[in-house]
């Protein structure tokens, strides 16, 4: 399927929406999305959407600000396709454009909480190998991290994610 990433514009803001709401079976991720936006862990250039040949948003990749340890990372999440673009690789081309938007900007480190498998492919790894922990109880192997080239060892440490992460924790 053929489709071009870009950084999410504000116009984007109800497509995405949809998006969400179609690819999970709830409003939560969408809700999330939502209240992110409104919080200053939102980082505007690290919202990214793939869109069609017809310009109609599909997927949707959203990194926003996480603190890990005294430093700060990038949290991966959420990350949305719409169903009938799923399977087709353009999740995939949506997650590496954010990585690379995150290179670009000169941040260090990104976690995500997630199929190993699935991100395995972008490079990420258990976040304990890099000292990370997170405030979820999950496998080991689900808790990842992905140093980016700015990464020196640091942060290292125990992450906190943005008060809308939590407060969707605790609805779910």
């Amino acid at each position: 399927m053929k489709v071009r990433t870009r950084v999410e514009e504000p116009a984007d803001a109800p497509a995405v929406r949809r998006v969400h709401m179609a690819a999970f079976p709830g409003p939560e991720e969408a809700d999330l999305v939502d209240a992110l936006r409104r919080d200053p862990a939102w980082l505007p250039g690290l919202s990214v959407v793939a869109v069609d040949g017809g310009g109609l948003v599909v997927a949707h990749a959203l990194l926003t600000r996480l603190r890990v340890g005294r430093g700060k990372g990038l949290a991966l999440a959420p990350v949305a396709v719409a169903p009938e673009c799923q399977r087709r690789g353009v999740g995939e081309r949506v997650v590496r454009a954010a990585l690379e938007f995150a290179e670009e900007a000169g941040e260090r480190l990104v976690v995500v909480l997630g199929d190993p498998a699935y991100y395995g492919r972008f490079g990420f790894t258990p976040a304990a190998r890099h000292g990370v922990t997170g405030p979820f109880e999950v496998p080991e192997e689900v808790f990842q991290v992905l140093p980016l080239t700015a990464y020196d060892g640091n942060p290292r440490g125990h992450c906190g994610y943005p008060e809308p992460f939590e407060a969707a924790a605790v609805g779910s």
